[in-house]
């Protein structure tokens, strides 16, 4: 398995991987299954605890990153209920035996049902880092994005999105109401929250920035995708 260690930039190929060092943790992003799926797995530097966010696909690929960057595989969160998501997570739960998270709006599709149900508001705890759970509406009813932020990133805020934020504009929706719903919540508690030195680590393609993103929220509202 190819991991380019230095120099990262937000970008991986095809079943490749890269690291991200900060001062208390590092971030190992990986592409996995024909659609492009980001998994990440995000290490504590103190302690080793390591948060794995979409089980998406490839588990004998996620299986060697977690073998060679997660001493310890404390959880597995899924960012939502789209099967692109999770179809590794029975199998790394399986092999690893770690517990599992999601949003109860979410859990019901899931092929492991999850050890903690994870609503707005809520912070999870891995090692020394803390995720701040983001519930965004629209792409699926329990969609959520974990923010990270403290003494580990330099008190710069790294934030998991699953499909709900992309370069380019949020994810895809299907029903009336749900894209204005769902631009809604990311403008309200995203863009409202956070500021624009905001890393944006997507569910696919590359990274972003909130202050990249920003000055088109009136341009992706006018178009209504």
């Amino acid at each position: 398995m190819t991991v380019v260690d230095e120099n990262y930039t937000g970008h991986v190929e095809p079943r490749t991987a890269a690291r991200r060092t900060l001062p208390g943790a590092s971030i190992v992003k990986v592409s996995v299954g024909p659609m492009d799926n980001n998994a990440y797995l995000v290490t504590c530097s103190r302690t080793g605890d390591t948060l794995l966010i979409d089980a998406a696909n490839d588990a004998p690929i996620l299986l060697e990153l977690i073998e060679r960057y997660a001493p310890k595989l404390s959880l597995i969160v899924t960012s939502h209920q789209h099967q692109d998501h999770w179809l590794a997570l029975e199998e790394v739960v399986r092999a690893t035996g770690a517990p599992t998270a999601a949003h109860a709006l979410d859990a019901g599709p899931l092929p492991v049902s999850p050890d903690r149900l994870l609503a707005g508001g809520d912070t999870v705890d891995v090692g020394a880092l803390q995720f701040d759970v983001i519930h965004l509406r629209g792409h699926t009813p329990g969609s959520v994005a974990l923010a990270l932020s403290g003494p580990p990133t330099d008190d710069r805020v790294h934030l998991f999105t699953g499909d709900c934020l992309f370069p380019g504009g949020v994810g895809k929706t299907w029903k009336d109401g749900d894209f204005e719903q769902l631009l809604g919540d990311v403008t309200s508690r995203v863009f409202d929250v956070f500021s624009d030195q905001t890393v944006v680590y997507p569910g696919h393609g590359d990274d972003t920035m909130l202050g990249t993103e920003r000055p088109h929220l009136d341009e992706w509202r006018e178009r209504g995708w």
